[in-house]
């Protein structure tokens, strides 16, 4: 298996990874427009297929009524269903956990399902204390599953009412 670094997913590169699978994230039920990763890493198998992956963004968020800070969006960890229980996930998202220090920012968010929240916290992540607003075409709404990591070692994130402007990730 191989670590290898994307810009945004083609569409073939997609199709790989979700298969036939209808809602490989388990969250079409909550109706909500994503955020666009314009970075991947990805894990190829020996035959050089995409097998698993992890999105990168830059995004502002307010806390309160501070002055917006940039923070590295995680969104689309995904590891295709005939490759799952590997290993493959811990692999990716300590690989663009790595890319993501590298990027800037001070911190890392992301947002996920309850099911899903141990195996962040295992990375460091811990969940957002606070309401989290994002946007939306139909407006601002609050979004549970909110996740934050430092990715310096000076790092906090304030507790309080959290707004990204823009799409979750």
């Amino acid at each position: 298996m191989d670590l290898v670094d994307l810009g945004s997913l083609s569409g073939e590169q997609y199709a790989e990874l979700v298969g036939d699978e209808e809602d490989p994230w388990g969250a079409a039920s909550l109706g909500l427009d994503w955020r666009p990763k314009d970075r991947h890493v990805g894990v190829c198998d020996d035959d050089g297929k995409l097998v698993a992956a992890a999105g990168l963004v830059l995004a502002q968020v307010r806390f309160g009524e501070e002055q917006p800070i940039a923070v590295v969006g995680i969104g689309g960890v995904i590891v295709a269903a005939p490759h799952r229980g590997r290993g493959l996930g811990r692999q990716v998202i300590s690989a663009v956990l790595r890319r993501a220090e590298d990027m800037g920012p001070n911190v890392a968010m992301l947002f996920c399902l309850p099911a899903l929240v141990e195996l962040y916290r295992r990375h460091g992540f811990a969940e957002v204390q606070g309401p989290v607003l994002v946007d939306q075409p139909s407006g601002v709404l609050e979004m549970g599953g909110a996740m934050w990591r430092p990715l310096k070692d000076d790092a906090t994130f304030a507790p309080g009412t959290v707004r990204l402007h823009g799409l979750p990730f």
